[in-house]
């Protein structure tokens, strides 16, 4: 299957992050000592997000999708290709880059009960990015907390709880809100509605996308499911083993798909074909 961009950017803007030949390859136990074997788990990959898009990358299990996302957040070192930063290198950054990357790229993760410390209060986990990178003074930083519960539609009560003492799709609304602390450019969002309850999906889904509105964000929308990805995004990238084989809009995508592998996953949901 032939290796193809994930588009262009937004007419006019500048991508965030681009990806440029990106390769991840992963050393497996299997091989030997003088021919090891290795999982490509991200194959020549050609990709860009810019503020004011959604862009989502769909595939089954175990097709790269969540690799990539590791690597669009600083998590994971590619095995070659460029990442580029408002266009410079950004493989190998120096601590001013490595601070600015990480105030402009956010992530939120599938299971906000495993990535909210259990022990800190709401109140404490927003707090928490922006003590970090030093921004404003204690009465400051309080009231941009103020704002973020506001912003992702939680009463403001919340911030003296726990992360155990809400329930699930409210988890994940902290979590979106402290993704959102620091003011990003973008968002990455890996399966981040999975874990949740299928009547919280929606409310999670609409708080996203008006959020995309808002801020004019940026935002890479991981999942295995075509449905949602079609619900929420502008572009759609379709992943297969490690490759992204199809990319167009989300109209383009559902009404005149040209990949075998993208006609097999509309036909794993027909439903779809005619919304």
């Amino acid at each position: 299957m032939s290796k193809q961009a994930a588009g262009k950017p937004v007419s006019g803007a500048t991508p965030v992050i681009e990806l440029k030949d990106l390769h991840v390859h992963h050393r497996t136990r299997s091989g030997g000592l003088f021919k090891p074997s290795y999982v490509k788990a991200v194959n020549g990959v050609n990709f860009s997000i810019s503020r004011g898009e959604t862009v989502g990358i769909v595939g089954e299990s175990g097709c790269g999708k969540s690799t990539l996302a590791s690597v669009l957040v600083g998590l994971q070192t590619p095995t070659s290709g460029e990442v580029l930063f408002h266009g410079k290198p950004a493989i190998k950054r120096n601590a001013a880059m490595r601070k600015e990357f990480g105030r402009s790229v956010s992530v939120v993760f599938q299971d906000p009960s495993t990535a909210l410390n259990p022990r800190m209060t709401i109140q404490d986990i927003l707090l928490d990015p922006l003590v970090i990178h030093g921004i404003g003074n204690g009465a400051s930083r309080l009231a941009k907390v103020h704002e973020l519960l506001a912003l992702v539609g939680l009463p403001q009560s919340a911030a003296e709880v726990t992360p155990s003492q809400v329930s699930g799709g409210q988890r994940q609304r902290v979590a979106i809100a402290r993704a959102l602390a620091l003011g990003p450019d973008i968002m990455v969002a890996d399966e981040p509605t999975s874990a949740l309850d299928v009547s919280v999906r929606a409310q999670v889904l609409n708080l996203l996308s008006d959020l995309k509105k808002e801020l004019n964000l940026g935002m890479v929308f991981i999942s295995h499911d075509i449905q949602t990805v079609r619900y929420v995004s502008d572009r759609i990238a379709v992943m297969y083993y490690g490759q992204i084989v199809e990319e167009g809009s989300a109209e383009q995508i559902f009404d005149n798909p040209s990949n075998d592998y993208t006609k097999k996953l509309l036909g794993a949901a027909p439903s779809l074909l005619h919304l």
